[in-house]
């Protein structure tokens, strides 16, 4: 956790917008909905003497259903994420303004994206949490390489044989042959699934 972060929001990184306006595009006709995340400017390669957060990631809540009017987000899977600044959705009949319903869900986060149709670089606004237009600078900078996936095979393995597992009856995917576990079929339900992923 970082303490003492300051909370001045100095611009979200161009290659996130850019993906935005793809992500949108690629949902079409149907409402795309993402949070929006920040990461610390000191940990960028920011051209700027300013302390604060730049936007860098979206983050699509799994479950998110949608269709050319709305997308509802399930809150009960939305992480606590306190590098969440704000909301993204897109507008399908090209909109650029917030609805009842947008500003209803602007209370959290600093400013809220709307993108309309056709997607293209200038079909976008920002609004505050009141849903008054704002703006936001555009920043080229490096992003920083994911490590959401960041795990080995080895790590796997370890969770697996704290889950019981014999390892060495699991799944063989670099030879393409798949075993079975000794692990008998009552207890393999399918509630283990996703167990590497906590």
């Amino acid at each position: 956790m970082r303490l003492f972060r300051s909370d001045e929001l100095l611009g979200i990184a161009r290659e996130t917008m850019e993906f935005i306006l793809e992500a949108c595009e690629d949902t079409h006709p149907n409402e795309y909905m993402g949070f929006l995340r920040a990461e610390d400017a000191r940990k960028l390669d920011l051209d700027t003497d300013r302390s604060g957060q730049v936007i860098t990631d979206v983050l699509v809540i799994p479950g998110t259903e949608s269709n050319p009017v709305s997308a509802t987000v399930r809150t009960n899977m939305k992480p606590n994420d306190v590098q969440s600044v704000g909301s993204v959705h897109s507008h399908p009949n090209g909109a650029l303004r917030p609805s009842a319903a947008d500003l209803a869900t602007f209370g959290q986060g600093q400013i809220h994206i709307i993108v309309g149709a056709p997607y293209k670089w200038g079909d976008w606004r920002v609004f505050d949490n009141e849903g008054d237009p704002t703006t936001i600078d555009v920043l080229d900078v490096d992003l920083p390489e994911s490590h959401f996936f960041d795990f080995t095979q080895a790590d796997i393995d370890r969770e697996l044989e704290a889950e019981g597992v014999d390892v060495d009856t699991a799944t063989d995917a670099e030879n393409g042959e798949t075993r079975r576990s000794d692990r008998d079929d009552d207890a393999n339900d399918g509630d283990d699934a996703g167990g590497w992923f906590r």
